[in-house]
């Protein structure tokens, strides 16, 4: 390879708030149906927000674990963010590669719900060297204020503030901004970029509003980007899986 030969390799992230492996329309828990989806979109990367672990309703399975097994992604984390009577439910990575320093970041608002952040570094090797990128899987909150605090919370952690313009970041998930009002007023100043501007993933069975988003920033190209609308993925959850393929724009270095 010539010194001046750029590397490159695509990989494939999808965000999905699969709603604990119950169907929008018929209300029925079919974890197999969100399996089934994630495979159709042959993801590198998964994160997901509203993830069982040990509830009735979803017969006590540990959802993370049950489709990082399913998917063959053997790497994952995961988070508790609403505790029950029995179990709890929150946000999950799934990952091809090894992840690493795994952080939660508490988001909640008095008063709201209590909402968490869950942050990972993904470590993506790249002919004989590693690329780190940063990724996170959140679901925000259902009022404006709430949202526009925590996000910019968010973006104020140490793992996020003290990171240069060309750190690969990935911000994955729920944000509830039905407007997109979130985009111009806090990501794009802060250097983000967004993989769409309306691709719209609720409700899975007529798609109307744009919840769903992945913000990105540093050294990644965007290939392009799209809602999964297939058959099985309207019948999963009551959002689509949002997919987006990216690839490294400059060379690769050792990390």
């Amino acid at each position: 390879m010539r010194k001046d030969e750029i590397t490159r390799m695509n990989f494939r992230v999808v965000t999905y708030n699969i709603h604990k492996g119950i169907g929008g329309i018929d209300r029925r828990y079919q974890l197999e149906r969100v399996i089934e989806t994630l495979r159709h979109c042959h993801a590198d990367m998964v994160c997901l927000q509203e993830v069982d672990d040990g509830v009735p309703r979803s017969k006590h399975d540990s959802q993370a674990q049950v489709l990082s097994e399913a998917l063959a992604l053997p790497h994952f984390a995961y988070q508790h963010n609403v505790k029950l009577k029995h179990g709890a439910y929150g946000n999950a990575i799934l990952s091809r590669f090894p992840l690493a320093d795994i952080t939660h970041v508490d988001l909640t608002i008095p008063l709201k719900k209590r909402r968490r952040a869950l942050l990972a570094h993904c470590r993506i090797p790249v002919d004989g060297h590693r690329r780190t990128v940063l990724v996170a899987s959140l679901h925000l909150g259902l009022a404006g204020f709430e949202r526009q605090i925590q996000l910019q919370r968010l973006l104020q952690h140490p793992l996020l503030k003290h990171t240069t313009s060309r750190s690969s970041i990935l911000l994955c998930g729920d944000y509830n901004d039905v407007w997109g009002r979130l985009g111009k007023r806090i990501m794009l100043p802060a250097g983000y970029r967004s993989v769409s501007r309306s691709t719209r993933t609720f409700p899975a069975v007529m798609p109307m509003r744009p919840l769903d988003r992945i913000f990105y920033r540093g050294t990644l190209h965007l290939h392009h980007a799209f809602a999964s609308h297939t058959k099985i993925a309207r019948q999963a959850s009551d959002h689509l899986p949002l997919v987006a393929e990216f690839e490294f724009d400059s060379p690769a270095h050792s990390d």
